[in-house]
């Protein structure tokens, strides 16, 4: 849709207009305001496909049976962490409002059209441009989560796809083994309205039904992610949709994105997707892992009471002197095992402070004692027995101490 005359909103494209296959299209991150974009697999049973039959997406598109397919399910005791993964990096996601961007409903989700100046780095030192981003989510009867992290869903999740600055264009990316990289933010309810949703929420009446678009006017991309961009689970996988190619490099942020229970059922309950039923629960579910490995920027904290992803971003990153994956990252401390060391400390210093007035004591009374020994073995003549108490005194053994517990341990995530 475009602005018409009178402040109004005309439609600029219909169905079938713009890309040959605008499903996959949007979803593989490539804008239709271009040259039209086309899979490798021709023909019309190739570009349809539906979340109510996912068992039969493999039959059209061979990859979605692949070894590394995405979503996964993020057990967090079974992470390695890898000081190695520094923080994301994002550049020129600050879009002024005279930025207009497209938003539209394709059938199976909601995307919006990203500028090429917005792209991110990471761990690599490679460049990534930003193409789309695009949400997946449940209904009110359950959330809608791809991910998930120890077999807990979230409400929905985003995804922004960005595709390797080394490849031409995402076209070519997309197929090679590094041609994409993928954010996603877990979202959940919380107490406030979310403003930087609101960007996008807002808008989706316009783009109710399938292939409607709109223009939204730019703002802070970011403010869609998380506030930590240190914190978060790095695998290699795949797209979650058709053609489920094989080549996405996945960022999982450990701090989850709040919105209101109001924009998470808007997001439920507004737009409608293939013979004009609503579009609910559209996301894969959790992969084979296929001795793939997850690794984490970040030391996982276990403990009573500590959930696998932080509902707030306030706890801080520890750092690890060593420079290399460890295994059992998620077997760290939770708050009991923080108090336990500092009063094992505690009590360590007391003991090592008694020990020393002990020996202290020993001491003076030895100095105390010496003059008058000296004078009974100087006076032969007096035939004098030795002090009563102090060979005692000298071969006595020193005050047993307190055990000092040490704990060996690290500060993690709320995670």
């Amino acid at each position: 849709m475009a602005p018409g005359t009178g402040g109004r909103w005309q439609r600029t494209g219909g169905r079938g207009e713009g890309c040959s296959l605008p499903q996959a299209c949007l979803l593989l991150a490539q804008g239709c305001t271009h040259a039209p974009f086309s899979l490798p697999f021709p023909g019309a049973a190739h570009g349809h496909w539906s979340y109510a039959d996912k068992p039969a997406w493999s039959q059209g598109f061979p990859d979605c049976s692949g070894q590394k397919q995405s979503p996964i399910n993020i057990i967090t005791e079974a992470t390695l962490f890898s000081p190695h993964l520094q923080p994301i990096h994002l550049s020129g996601y600050n879009l002024p409002p005279s930025e207009q961007l497209t938003l539209k409903n394709n059938g199976h989700t909601v995307v919006l059209q990203l500028p090429a100046t917005l792209t991110m780095s990471g761990s690599n030192g490679q460049q990534y441009q930003a193409v789309q981003l695009h949400l997946h989510w449940g209904s009110p009867a359950g959330p809608g989560s791809e991910h998930t992290v120890d077999g807990r869903r979230y409400h929905a999740e985003i995804h922004v796809v960005h595709y390797n600055t080394r490849y031409d264009s995402i076209k070519k990316a997309m197929t090679q083994p590094d041609g994409l990289a993928v954010l996603a933010a877990l979202l959940q309810v919380g107490p406030e309205k979310n403003p930087s949703y609101e960007h996008v929420l807002e808008h989706l009446e316009e783009v109710s039904e399938e292939d409607d678009d709109t223009l939204v006017a730019g703002f802070n991309i970011a403010g869609l992610l998380p506030a930590n961009l240190s914190r978060y689970f790095r695998y290699n996988g795949s797209l979650t949709t058709p053609p489920c190619y094989q080549t996405v490099m996945w960022t999982v942020f450990n701090q989850t994105v709040r919105l209101s229970l109001d924009q998470i059922l808007k997001l439920e309950e507004t737009l409608y997707g293939d013979h004009n039923k609503l579009l609910q629960n559209n996301f894969r579910l959790p992969q084979a892992m296929h001795g793939r490995r997850v690794l984490a920027s970040f030391l996982v904290a276990r403990g009573p009471g500590v959930p696998s992803v932080p509902d707030d971003g306030e706890a801080a990153m520890t750092p690890v002197p060593d420079g290399h994956a460890r295994a059992g990252a998620g077997r760290g401390l939770g708050p009991g095992d923080v108090l336990a060391v500092l009063f094992g400390v505690l009590f360590a210093v007391t003991a090592l402070a008694f020990l020393v007035y002990v020996h202290k004591q020993r001491s003076h009374s030895h100095r105390t004692h010496q003059p008058r020994d000296k004078e009974v073995r100087e006076d032969d003549s007096h035939n004098l027995p030795p002090v009563p108490g102090l060979t005692a005194m000298e071969e006595e053994d020193p005050p047993e101490g307190v055990k000092e517990n040490q704990h060996h341990g690290h500060e993690g995530c709320r995670g």
